[in-house]
């Protein structure tokens, strides 16, 4: 089972109460985004808060953290209050299509809370997070994101390798742009299995990278240290 606090360098996650656990995809998007250094971000999907907590440990930015699941929110304030940034993190109960803010966001940041073709877990609150059609498309995320993003901001998100290539066509025929693409692999002889993905909406040509995780000998590679180091504990 995982524990029910997760420590970082600067903050703790409790996830007593969430569905989706702290683990390595929420910790590499919020590792990979680069967010402005002042301005607004929107997390969507906010879960415990984790990236929330990630960004705002990173900039000096405003932050909503929306969520349709109220235990997930009830974790995610119980987090950044007991972080150093609780006075620039808002968190919201509330779905993407209902989420009506004042004002754009110049990074919106997901981990979607689903796998197309995955295996569906039995647990209610589980398969729900884990679920396209029972909580967020990528129709919607797409619609939500294009009707929330400043007209120079930035969309971050992080998919499994197959569901991304879905996604990446569906958001340009959206006018979404991927600029950036980081495809994730476990290990050296091992395929994609993520990949992270920044957005804008300014056509150019894609920058393509590669992250591997772990070394032949199944160590961290210096690649993951360094991109996580500001927040896990061991580096």
């Amino acid at each position: 089972m995982p524990e029910s606090v997760f420590h970082f360098k600067q903050f703790s996650v409790r996830q007593d109460l969430c569905a989706m656990k702290v683990g390595t995809d929420g910790v590499l998007l919020g590792a990979w985004i680069k967010p402005p250094a002042d301005g607004k971000i929107l997390d969507i999907g906010t879960g415990t808060g984790l990236i929330a907590m990630m960004a705002a440990q990173k900039s000096e930015a405003f932050i909503d953290a929306i969520d349709i699941d109220r235990q997930a929110c009830e974790q995610a304030v119980e987090n950044t209050r007991q972080s150093p940034w609780e006075n620039r993190i808002r968190v919201v109960h509330s779905s993407l299509m209902d989420f009506r803010p004042v004002h754009r966001y110049d990074l919106i940041v997901s981990n979607p809370p689903y796998f197309i073709d995955s295996y569906a877990p039995e647990d209610e609150a589980r398969h729900l997070a884990r679920s396209a059609s029972a909580s967020l498309n990528q129709d919607e995320l797409i619609n939500g994101v294009v009707r929330l993003l400043h007209i120079t901001g930035r969309f971050c998100v992080i998919l499994p390798q197959r569901e991304g290539q879905l996604f990446l066509e569906k958001a340009e025929q959206n006018g979404l742009f991927c600029n950036t693409q980081v495809n994730v692999r476990t290990g050296l002889d091992k395929p994609c299995k993520r990949v992270l993905m920044e957005f804008s909406r300014q056509e150019d040509e894609p920058v393509i990278e590669e992250l591997v995780l772990h070394t032949e000998g199944r160590e961290f590679t210096d690649e993951y240290k360094q991109l996580t180091r500001d927040f896990y504990l061991a580096f």
